[in-house]
């Protein structure tokens, strides 16, 4: 590896030192239907966020919920307070298509559809209010 690019992961790893997150690979439900979640919870605070998706009738909503819980988990872990006494919310969530599993389904006269079963990876940032105002 050249110094340029080992440099570059460097500072790559520091920025994410400060970030809290988790993410969640290959899930096997489409993207669009996880992004339908996504925006339920993006910018809430994460009490009410875990309220909504506990409640919530999709079926992404329980990974998302599961998710959700981890983000909160690594920023009490790397900051050492607990999530009650915070104004933790979620500032971001990416949901990006993965691998595509690909199917045929037999049809007519000898031919086969093509069934594509789409899965998806979902990043999620939690934040505190207090930091992201100091910053700005």
């Amino acid at each position: 590896m050249g110094a340029r690019k080992r440099l570059s992961a460097e500072n790559r790893k520091e920025a994410l030192k400060s970030l809290y997150f988790a993410k969640l690979n290959n899930v096997p439900t489409s993207p669009r239907k996880m992004r339908l979640v996504a925006d339920m919870i993006r910018g809430m605070e994460v009490n009410k966020a875990l309220s909504v998706l506990k409640f919530s009738t999709k079926e992404a909503s329980n990974k998302m919920e599961k998710l959700l819980r981890s983000a909160i988990a690594n920023w009490e872990q790397k900051t050492g307070e607990k999530a009650e006494n915070s104004n933790l919310y979620v500032s971001t969530v990416y949901v990006d298509s993965a691998r595509m599993l690909k199917r045929l389904r037999t049809a007519p006269q000898g031919r086969g559809y093509r069934i594509r079963k789409r899965s998806n990876h979902v990043t999620l940032f939690v934040d505190t209010k207090n930091n992201n105002e100091n910053q700005d």
